[in-house]
Order: C-alpha cells, then structure tokens, then sequence
C-alpha cells in the first residue's frame, strides 16, 4: 500500500494535477513529428489526391469536375495501355521465375563452403548496389547491334550471327527481362543463402543418416522449409516488376514505338509529357491496385504467423 501510495504520489504534484512530462519524455515525439508529418502528407495524402484526380477530367493542370470512371474506360481502351500490362505480364513473370531459380541454385552453390566464398558472394551483389539507370545503360551498349554482342560475334568469325532483339518489337521486352535479372538475382540469392544458414544442421544430418543424397535433402527438406523466404523474394520482386521505370527509361526509352513500354511509363508519359493528369492518376491507381493486391496476402499471412506464435 505504501509503495501505490508513493508511485501514486510520484504522478501528481502536490496541487492534485499530474506531473507535466519532461523533455526527455517529449524528445521521442518531437523527433518523429516531422517524419510522421511528411510521411502522412508526401506519401498518403498524395495516394489520396491522385485517386480523386482518377475521376476528374484533369488534363494540363488539376481539374476537379467529376466524371466517374470515365478515365478508367479511356484507360482500359488505350492500346498503348495494354501493350505496357502485357509487357508487365511477360516482364514481370520471366523476372520473378528466373530471379527465384537463379537465386535458390546461386544460394545452395555458396552453402557447399567452397573456397573464395565471400568473394564470390561480392560479385553476385554487386549489381543490387548500383541503380537500375546505371544497369539499363550498360546493357543498352552491350545488346545493341552495332557494338554489342552482335558486333563481337561477328568480329570473332561468326557472320551469319544476329542478336537484334533491342530493335525488334516483339522481342525488346525480353532484354528488360535480361537487364533485370542480371541486376536482382544476386538478391534473391542473399535472401535465400540468409534462410540456407538458419536451418536445422540435425535435419540435414538426420537425412543423410537416412541415406538421402544431397539433391533429395535439398528438395524435400530444406527448401520446404524456406516457404516464408519464397514468399518474401517473390513480394520484393513482384514491387520490383510493377513499379520498374527508370530501367526502361535508360535501356529502350519504350521503343521501339512504344513496344517495350510498362505501367510506370504509361503513366509518367500521360500524366508530365501529354497534359493527361486524369488518365495518368487512372492508371497510377491500378499499379497501386497490383501493389496492394501483393501486399495485403502476405501482410495476412505475417499476422496470421505472429497470432499462431
């Protein structure tokens, strides 16, 4: 009772009123105010403004006369639309299926403890810490039919050989697909070599006393074990894949015609180059739809994890 009685007293002055906080206490708050404020306006607040802008007949400058989906169906009848949500199925699948693959034999490659391993592991990263303009850059000399592949191939004996797929509209995408695996890969592999490391090691004995060979540990043990990981490669990815522009923007610029286009272009091209602000807003929402229709399956399956736990 005398303890209550003295932390009771602590928490009020002698008047009755309770104790003001100190500065101390204050620090924390003021310290992430601006964070907070920033986060709130510059992030949600122009999620929100550009979901209004969807259903305005804004062009030049924001207009906020009300127009329903009318933007949406221009949107969806928009040829060039479909060709970048094509390209995003084409881009977005080969990038999240080589990137998993590359990933999950690079990992099981460096968890053998070979020699160099730390080195080698550099090499795979390195790429991951450059940005995607530098990347595009690259490529667009390395694949372009002048001075690239083509050219060396040619040069070294091989004349009949042809690697055009930069100029060529049906194939262009696929060179996106060649930039960005190259670039993500070894991230995928960290993830996976990360997850590799924290497995039972008696597991992984117990199997081989069983007889198991390595490939069959590997493939009925370990690796189902590295759902959660699966799933965490394949979200970052998949964010990676849909908001993807400054990759294209330094490799094809969209071209040839706009045949290599993705959303991310689209939008940026209507919204700051066309004076369409309406139709750009229409389809920044449905990439934050695809966005958000990644996010809020593995958000529940996190939570779900944590209630079991």
């Amino acid at each position: 009772m005398n303890t209550k009685a003295a932390n009771s007293g602590s928490q009020k002055t002698q008047s009755g009123r309770p104790a003001r906080l100190s500065l101390a206490d204050w620090m924390p708050k003021i310290v992430m105010a601006p964070t907070v404020v920033v986060t709130l306006v510059c992030i949600y607040g122009y999620m929100i403004w550009t979901a209004v802008l969807s259903f305005t007949n804004s062009r030049m400058l924001p207009s906020y006369k009300f127009v329903g989906v009318d933007q949406y169906e221009r949107l969806f009848n928009n040829d060039r639309w479909i060709v970048a949500l094509t390209n995003l199925g084409i881009f977005g699948g080969l990038f999240i299926l080589i990137c998993l693959f590359l990933g999950v034999v690079l990992a099981i490659f460096l968890d053998q403890k070979i020699r160099a391993e730390g080195a080698i592991r550099t090499i795979y990263l390195y790429p991951m810490a450059i940005s995607f303009i530098v990347t595009g850059t690259a490529w667009k000399w390395l694949l372009n039919p002048t001075n690239g592949f083509e050219k060396l191939m040619v040069d070294l004996g091989f004349e009949n050989f042809k690697f055009d797929w930069l100029i060529n509209p049906d194939m262009v995408v696929y060179c996106l697909v060649i930039a960005a695996v190259w670039q993500a890969s070894g991230f995928v592999m960290a993830l996976f070599l990360a997850g590799l490391r924290g497995v039972d090691g008696d597991l992984i004995k117990a199997a081989h006393l069983d007889g198991a060979s390595t490939f069959t540990t590997y493939r009925r043990i370990i690796l189902p074990s590295l759902k959660p990981v699966f799933f965490s490669a394949m979200v970052i990815l998949s964010h990676i894949a849909i908001k993807s522009f400054d990759l294209v923007a330094a490799l094809t610029n969209g071209g040839p015609g706009y045949s290599s286009d993705l959303p991310a272009n689209f939008m940026y091209a209507h919204t700051f180059t066309r004076s369409q602000i309406g139709l750009g807003s229409a389809s920044a929402m449905v990439m934050l739809g695809c966005v958000l229709a990644i996010l809020i399956p593995y958000l529940y399956s996190e939570l779900r994890g944590e209630r079991h736990e």
